[in-house]
């Protein structure tokens, strides 16, 4: 998992509350678990005129001209700027993996479901909760001003946009540290491996019927 300090991104504003996980990733995707590939078929439905499925070449098919993802001005977001209850509905994985292989690092909004927020910063991408007036002011200003950036700094929980107003914003001291050093749940737990090895050789003498490869 890539570390997060600072960004310094381009926003992309998506201006509709209760975006759930089947429009960030629709079902049909769901079948595989390699965590990369996803992001052609990132808001597939509002993204394409035309129906997506797996293994399609989804360079073929038909763009919504409207929808801001496909818009030039947004290509290469990194920061995503969105409305309240940002990533509702089931519980997959596979949406945050969808925004990160497309190139988010960051969403900032006024409330996510709370699996969403846990999976994102599981994944490497660092979910900001700012004020409803906040969030409103930077989507006035992300719409009025073309290449509208901000940076986003983990380390001091902030966001600051380019005439230097300044937001803070809390998050976990877990998830913090998880972003801050770019570990998942399988890169904090072999931070421990040391420790699992001697634990599991010295239950092995104590119990060893529950151990019978360690006996043979």
């Amino acid at each position: 998992m890539q570390p997060f300090t600072i960004l310094d991104g381009l926003v992309a504003p998506l201006d509709q509350a209760n975006v759930d996980t089947d429009q960030i990733i629709p079902k049909q995707y769901l079948k595989s678990i390699k965590r990369t590939g996803f992001g052609p078929c990132l808001f597939d439905e509002l993204r394409y005129l035309d129906p997506g499925e797996p293994g399609m070449d989804h360079g073929k098919r038909r763009l919504n001209p409207e929808f801001v993802l496909n818009q030039p001005r947004y290509q290469g977001a990194q920061v995503l700027l969105a409305r309240e209850n940002f990533g509702c509905g089931s519980s997959r994985e596979h949406a945050p993996w969808a925004l990160a292989d497309y190139g988010f690092r960051a969403i900032i909004a006024p409330s996510f479901a709370d699996i969403f927020y846990n999976n994102c910063c599981k994944n490497g991408i660092l979910p900001v909760v700012l004020k409803a007036a906040e969030v409103e002011a930077l989507f006035q200003a992300t719409g009025a001003q073309p290449g509208y950036s901000l940076r986003v700094d983990l380390q001091a929980q902030t966001v600051t946009t380019p005439d230097g107003r300044s937001f803070g914003f809390d998050v976990d001291p877990g998830h913090k540290h998880r972003l801050l050093t770019g570990l998942d749940d399988i890169g904090s737990t072999l931070q421990h491996a040391d420790a699992i090895r001697t634990y599991e050789s010295r239950r092995a003498r104590e119990v060893p019927w529950l151990f019978p490869d360690a006996t043979a």
